[in-house]
């Protein structure tokens, strides 16, 4: 979309936000978004080459290579951000994995840690360090992914669901502890988004439970009230209006952003 055609969005204009997982998916929907709106971002990502080709779309932000469950790297990833953008407004803690997929006696130790460091304790990481530069600025806002996985039970996924539901958590503690501080924290529950991801996602599944994609697909449509998937630039400007002033009231939520999945 041109950029003469962008809605814009007020209070979204040179705000400074940091997105873990920023050079694909989701994480890059919504940096191209909040860029289009004027926001300076900052990216982080595993994917050093992704990297490369996100920061070309977005005006040579400040990028690093950097996995969130890695305390050492996080800080590498605040660090730049201080350095390049001199302060921050808003956390989009995006970076997670899908985790392994079968019976829980299936699962091993190793997955299950995985699985938990990168989509929670991860959060954990860049809030803890985000949270003194946002009180710093006098307020912004933490947007923190979880999922549909994060509210209801999902047979052969549980790392991820349990992270997922742990995300929640997370996001209702820090709303009530970081409230008075003019500091915001909602978590965004995407549903079945459309891409790479969901479609490993189905495969698996189709596998472990013996049936065949095409029926797995459209079991998890039949589960979802508008049947159908919704697209990453969905999530993204849901993001944007969190971050905005037009949300300004909103902490403490879990938005659901889904298409109403109504179980899994």
């Amino acid at each position: 979309m041109p950029d003469s055609e962008v809605m814009r969005l007020p209070g979204l204009k040179d705000q400074r936000v940091a997105i873990t997982a920023g050079a694909g998916g989701i994480g890059l929907a919504i940096a191209r978004t909040l860029h289009a709106q004027g926001a300076r971002v900052a990216i982080c990502d595993v994917n050093a080459r992704a990297l490369e080709t996100a920061r070309s779309e977005l005006g040579d932000c400040p990028f690093i290579v950097a996995d969130v469950s890695d305390p050492a790297a996080v800080d590498g990833f605040f660090d730049l951000i201080g350095t390049k953008l001199g302060g921050l407004d808003a956390l989009i803690n995006n970076a997670g994995i899908a985790g392994p997929t079968g019976g829980i006696e299936d699962i091993t130790v190793d997955d299950w840690k995985r699985c938990i460091d990168i989509c929670l304790t991860g959060q954990f990481l860049c809030a803890r360090r985000a949270v003194p530069m946002l009180r710093a600025a006098g307020g912004g806002s933490i947007v923190s992914m979880s999922s549909a996985a994060g509210k209801h039970g999902y047979a052969f996924r549980t790392p991820y669901s349990s992270a997922k539901f742990g995300v929640i958590g997370l996001t209702q503690s820090l709303a009530k502890e970081l409230g008075p501080q003019n500091i915001r924290v909602n978590a965004i529950l995407p549903g079945i988004v459309a891409g790479p991801r969901i479609e490993g996602v189905i495969r698996d599944r189709a596998t472990a439970t013996g049936v065949s994609y095409a029926d797995m697909e459209a079991d998890y449509l039949q589960k979802t009230s508008l049947r159908r998937m919704v697209t990453m630039e969905d999530v993204a400007r849901t993001v944007a209006f969190l971050l905005s002033d037009a949300g300004a009231n909103l902490s403490g939520q879990s938005l659901a952003v889904d298409g109403n999945v109504e179980t899994l």
